[in-house]
């Protein structure tokens, strides 16, 4: 028997459920489709821009070289799975395909539509997340409509099960089936940025080890997380597991065994609880789909938007007039990543500030974060304007306050805006072009 394992948001081996499903059968075909990406987001913006896609290459670079250590391969399509899977099925008379269940509409749609086209059956299995849907305290249905009411339920009655070790052989290809090399992504790393991230599962553990227990930053995860410009400031795992290369169950379980031999206290459980927002996002858009896309949001109200491409574009380019903002902007484009506390300021300044479709600074984010992660980066875009799973309504930040608080001496302002670095510490906040006046809550 021949299992074709369709690999898309988990591409490792350790805690892989859709793995040991797949390899119960004697033969086993990974399949990964790196389809040409489309620019079809919101704007014409594309789908997965370089920094992403650099990260995504060497991540499957990575799995081909685990899989192959273990007797196995990788097969990689440059082409959609709708084009590739049947054909590649009927070509190694496939028995069955298995694949990881996926949050969003589009990709159950897609789920969907291949299932009508394969020869043979399609099975999902549970897979990326913390808990799986029986063991949630509630149905899906039912989601609670905050955070913080996800967060008490799932801490009172559920259990987040412990990951699975990667296993040690996997079963050979079908006869005729071989490899495929893929190409590397546009080299060149921008020296400025806050560390270098290289995709694939090893790279992710190791990061993981650095963290936790080289530097022990765990014990200050709370009170550094908004940190703008140290690579220790907060965990930084976020490419790792949005492309899967990571198990967030992994991560869970690890702060839990450095609690027991170092103590726990608010920073060490703050990377949990980041882990819950991350998992309440996703079963926000299992329960929501594709509504979480629409302008008018979960909420159905939709936010005040006057449309002006300038502002829109000057937000993008960063050339706002306001150094924050166009500091973490520029950072965004040069680096794939930013830090989550600039993300919340990014998004506020195009909502609230400057009017513009909340959709045009998801899909900026969605082409440019080596961590896009569609449940989490709609999900906060959605809350922060307002038509997401917030009763309290828009979430507004003053930036210059922000600035002072997060960027006291415009360090951070100089490492990306070069030509204010020779101000002094107290200017470079300062507005100098501003698009909108007052810089007040509209």
């Amino acid at each position: 028997m021949t299992t074709l394992l369709w690999l898309r948001r988990d591409l490792r081996l350790d805690d892989q459920r859709t793995l040991a499903e797949a390899a119960r059968d004697p033969r086993l075909l990974p399949v990964f489709c790196l389809a040409p990406d489309p620019a079809d987001g919101p704007g014409g913006l594309p789908r997965r821009g370089p920094h992403r896609d650099r990260f995504l290459r060497e991540t499957l670079r990575a799995l081909g070289d685990a899989l192959r250590a273990r007797g196995s391969d990788l097969l990689v399509v440059e082409a959609a799975p709708e084009q590739a899977l049947p054909d590649l099925c009927r070509c190694f008379a496939v028995d069955r395909v298995v694949v990881g269940r996926e949050p969003g509409s589009e990709e159950s749609d897609q789920v969907a539509r291949l299932a009508t086209l394969l020869p043979c059956p399609l099975r999902e299995i549970e897979e990326g997340g913390l808990l799986d849907a029986a063991a949630l305290p509630f149905a899906v249905d039912a989601l609670p409509d905050t955070f913080s009411a996800f967060r008490r339920q799932v801490e009172s009655h559920a259990r987040v099960e412990p990951p699975r070790p990667a296993p040690s052989r996997l079963p050979p290809v079908p006869a005729g089936a071989r490899g495929t090399a893929v190409a590397p992504g546009p080299a060149g790393h921008d020296p400025r940025a806050v560390m270098v991230f290289r995709g694939g599962e090893a790279a992710g553990q190791r990061h993981l080890h650095t963290y936790l227990w080289r530097w022990r930053a765990l014990r200050h995860y709370k009170a550094t997380r908004n940190g703008l410009l140290r690579a220790d400031d907060s965990s930084k795992l976020s490419p790792w597991l949005a492309s899967g290369a990571l198990s967030a169950r992994r991560v869970y379980h690890e702060t839990l065994r450095f609690e027991a031999l170092h103590g726990g206290d608010d920073n060490t459980y703050w990377l949990r609880f980041e882990l819950l927002w991350r998992e309440y996002f996703r079963w926000v858009l299992y329960r929501h789909g594709g509504a979480l896309f629409r302008r008018r949001g979960l909420r159905d109200q939709p936010p005040a938007c006057r449309p002006d491409d300038a502002r829109w574009r000057a937000w993008r380019d960063g050339r706002t007039g306001v150094p924050l903002i166009d500091a973490g902007l520029r950072e965004l484009s040069a680096t794939g990543f930013v830090s989550n506390r600039l993300r919340q300021n990014l998004a506020s300044f195009l909502v609230h500030e400057l009017a513009q479709d909340w959709r045009l600074g998801a899909a900026w984010f969605e082409a440019c974060l080596i961590d896009y992660d569609p449940a989490s980066n709609w999900g906060n875009w959605a809350y922060l304007a307002g038509v997401g799973n917030d009763p309290r309504g828009h979430r507004w930040f003053n930036v210059l306050s922000q600035a002072e608080r997060y960027d006291p001496h415009g360090d951070y302002v100089a490492r990306w805006l070069p030509e204010r670095a020779a101000l002094p510490a107290d200017r470079r906040h300062r507005p100098e072009r501003p698009l909108v006046a007052p810089w007040t809550r509209p």
